[in-house]
């Protein structure tokens, strides 16, 4: 059964259009992911569904007994409301009696005979409206979002002021609920918690977002909008990515036998009296045919191509926290002590407001710790990508930025004119002179990576980078940072992208403080749950070990070897994970059991090897860093 229909639906923005004749149908309990490049038009697809824009030509059909419900990817302003109040009012007139009611029974004194009245009125309206059951659905969604109803919205961050506004889409009940990018200020927890409701959800989905795993455990079918025309992709993301390269390379397959056509054609036409003898009217016709499709074919928008001046080496140590306090109306960290070592990549998870990027800034020193210490190492390059923007002047042009002021930055050691570097980035020409302040959120982002990618480090500091970016530029700044040489200090509640860069994880646990741990966010899950598992029998090892005379007793210091093996292990581990990923994706094709016997075996084998290997490399990581803590 259809909830929305698009038929030949026309937009443009001057002479760019974001729907160019575009047919699109939206069915019952359909779970759809919108996707695109930044600028694609995704948002403005969404409010052309939620009725907020208008088409310049073609139809937009809707039953008028389906309610849709929008939730825009801007952070809601802080109404003077409190949080259940602001539920409530998407309930329209139910609402409205329940958020009096609730008033009344909270504040007013009963025995007064005018608000025993008006309490008995309200009860008496909200039976005939059977806004009994409505309640109970908004402390329903309240609960699934974790929210807690009194909390006053001008006192909320900006992550708990959109899952209010979320809660409010959804206690309407929608038959189609439209969300942009709705992960957008909500740490991981969050996430989780939204991810979990949006399966649940028995209304119909369509959703803009990048965040891969959301995507991959949510979306029924992927919509990808492209150069004003869109595509449906049944399934998950990954099967989107496959089906997705596939048309790409026969595209550009297309082109160039088409190209290689026009090509011909036009050499005849240019060879003059004895072309003209034989020449026919159909040919001719042809040719101004194929002139007119090449000339109106869309090229696909560029790719962000990007490189990183990776500095000098810094020294082997680049900071060592030794029984770290810090607090500031409450205590952040407590007695916390690790070693960051060169070449290391560390993700920091952790709910908003734990304290993540003040842990950024007294790692980097910008902070001092109010007890223990804190060492940072030798030739130190930082590149900072920090999460309010506050490396960019937005009364600056883009190019002054990047430039200040010059026409040519260095990357490298080669010299590239300004300009074709920001088109590296995705900035056309006439963007050169435009105010920092005038660019989109992605634009935004994109910016200040040119910025600092155009300056020698060895330590990326990044917090919190993948906001606004399109999925392309999201995996191409996974390649970038995967082989980058130097230090990577991470915050993001990216689950895929945390999955893909870090080697270990630093985690806010609620009520255990700051811990780390191997691996990215999918290891700490791993680990933190094994270890909520056994802690008491860790907890009695330890006690054994304090009483025997503690954990360093008997071990022996790192030979050189010792040394260069655990140098090189992380390596090795990060290179088993990426052969067993692809293995395993080879193997979840169902088309890869249609081959012989002996070859499915043959890989079933070496998968199960190269796991042996993955769990031999871990354990003896953990022997040789155990080892090398106590020297």
């Amino acid at each position: 059964m259809n909830i929305l229909r698009l038929n030949e639906a026309e937009i443009a923005f001057g002479d760019r259009k974001i729907l160019d004749s575009q047919t699109l149908t939206i069915d019952k309990a359909e779970r759809v992911v919108l996707i695109g490049r930044n600028g694609a038009g995704k948002s403005t697809l969404l409010k052309v569904m939620a009725g907020e824009i208008l088409l310049d030509d073609g139809g937009r059909w809707v039953n008028d007994e389906n309610k849709i419900a929008y939730l825009d990817q801007g952070v809601p302003a802080a109404l003077n409301q409190s949080i259940y109040e602001v539920v409530l009012s998407g309930l329209g007139e139910i609402g409205d009696c329940l958020s009096q009611y609730e008033s009344l029974s909270k504040a007013s004194d009963l025995s007064n005979k005018k608000a025993l009245d008006e309490f008995s009125r309200l009860s008496e309206r909200l039976d005939l409206l059977e806004g009994w059951d409505l309640k109970y659905r908004v402390d329903k969604v309240l609960n699934d979002l974790n929210l807690t109803g009194d909390l006053h919205m001008q006192s909320s961050s900006g992550g708990i002021r959109r899952r209010a506004m979320l809660a409010k889409a959804l206690v309407s009940n929608p038959e189609l609920l439209l969300l942009d990018e709705p992960t957008n200020h909500l740490d991981i927890e969050s996430i989780n918690e939204l991810q979990q409701t949006l399966i649940n959800l028995d209304t119909s989905l369509i959703l803009v977002s990048h965040d891969r795993s959301l995507i991959d455990s949510v979306a029924t079918r992927i919509i990808e909008i492209d150069r004003g025309s869109v595509t449906s992709y049944p399934g998950s993301y990954q099967a989107y990515v496959l089906r997705k390269e596939k048309e790409s390379q026969e595209e550009e397959t297309h082109k160039r036998l088409f190209d290689k056509e026009l090509a011909k054609e036009e050499s005849w036409i240019r060879e003059g009296i004895k072309a003209r003898r034989t020449r026919n009217e159909g040919r001719v016709r042809r040719l101004q045919t194929m002139r007119q499709e090449r000339a109106e074919r869309q090229s696909r928008q560029g790719h962000v191509k990007l490189e990183l001046d990776d500095g000098k080496k810094s020294g082997a140590i680049v900071a060592k926290l030794e029984n770290v306090d810090f607090a500031y109306d409450e205590k952040i960290l407590s007695d916390f002590s690790s070693v960051i070592r060169r070449g290391d990549r560390v993700g920091i998870i952790g709910k908003n407001g734990t304290g993540k990027s003040t842990l950024l800034k007294l790692i980097l020193g910008e902070l001092e710790p109010s007890g223990g210490t804190i060492t940072l190492g030798t030739n130190l390059e930082v590149a900072y990508f920090d999460q309010q923007r506050e490396n960019l002047d937005s009364a600056k042009t883009v190019k002054d930025c990047v430039a200040d002021g010059n026409d040519y930055v260095d990357i490298n050691g080669v010299r590239k004119h300004v300009v074709g570097y920001l088109g590296d980035f995705l900035f056309p020409p006439h963007y050169m002179n435009a105010k920092v302040s005038r660019l989109s959120g992605g634009e935004t982002n994109r910016l200040l990576l040119a910025k600092l990618f155009c300056k020698p480090a060895n330590i990326l500091v990044l917090d919190e980078p993948t906001n606004d970016l399109d999925i392309e530029t999201l995996e191409l700044l996974e390649e970038l940072l995967t082989d980058f040489k130097g230090t990577i200090l991470l915050v993001s509640h990216d689950r895929a992208f945390l999955d893909a860069i870090v080697t270990s994880t630093m985690a806010f646990d609620e009520g255990a403080g700051l811990r780390e741990f191997v691996g990215g966010y999918t290891d700490w899950l791993r680990q933190r749950d094994e270890a909520l598992e056994v802690s008491p029998v860790i907890e009695q090892k330890l006690i054994k070990k304090r009483e025997s005379g503690g954990s360093s007793a008997g071990l022996k210091r790192l030979g050189y070897k010792e040394r260069r093996e655990l140098e090189k292990l992380p390596e090795i581990i990060e290179q088993l994970e990426l052969d067993i990923d692809a293995m395993n994706t080879k193997m979840s094709d169902p088309t890869f059991y249609n081959q012989e016997k002996a070859l499915v075996q043959q890989l079933a084998s070496k998968l199960s090897d190269a796991n042996q290997k993955l769990e031999e490399a871990y354990f003896r990581w953990e022997q040789l860093s155990e080892r090398e803590a106590v020297q």
